[in-house]
């Protein structure tokens, strides 16, 4: 659980919806939802090897710690540089859509100046030339 009292983790097959707060994005938001929504980042081949390359982008990253990885799951913690605050991001692969599914949110705060949603955008980035598609 968060600071902000968000059950992290997979529940029926979903990761937490974003609270009203600028400061999340999620793949499972409403695409109405500009402010919370970014699409999916989508994948090929089995489901070690899509969660490999997340585990990999996440780690290159600085001020991160991996919490879980296991079962198709991946949850990170990132920490700000001068405050040190946490963000909580999340992986879950939908292995029927060939999606991987995520949220990233500040712990504390109202909003984040877009930080979670760069960050996001990076790893899809990073993460898109493995899956063979543009996006």
């Amino acid at each position: 659980m968060t600071a902000t009292g968000t059950e992290l983790g997979v529940h029926d097959g979903r990761l937490a919806p974003c609270p009203t707060s600028p400061n999340c994005i999620s793949s499972q938001a409403s695409p109405n939802d500009g402010g919370h929504y970014l699409p999916a980042i989508p994948y090929r081949g089995g489901n070690e090897e899509a969660l490999d390359a997340v585990r990999k982008v996440v780690m290159a990253m600085t001020r991160t710690r991996i919490i879980t990885s296991d079962d198709g799951y991946l949850h990170a913690e990132f920490r700000t540089l001068i405050m040190r605050f946490v963000d909580d991001v999340e992986f879950v692969l939908d292995d029927h859509e060939r999606v991987i599914h995520f949220r990233s949110s500040s712990r504390v705060g109202h909003y984040d100046l877009g930080v979670n949603r760069r960050r996001i955008k990076r790893i899809s980035r990073a993460l898109l030339p493995r899956s063979g598609r543009q996006g």
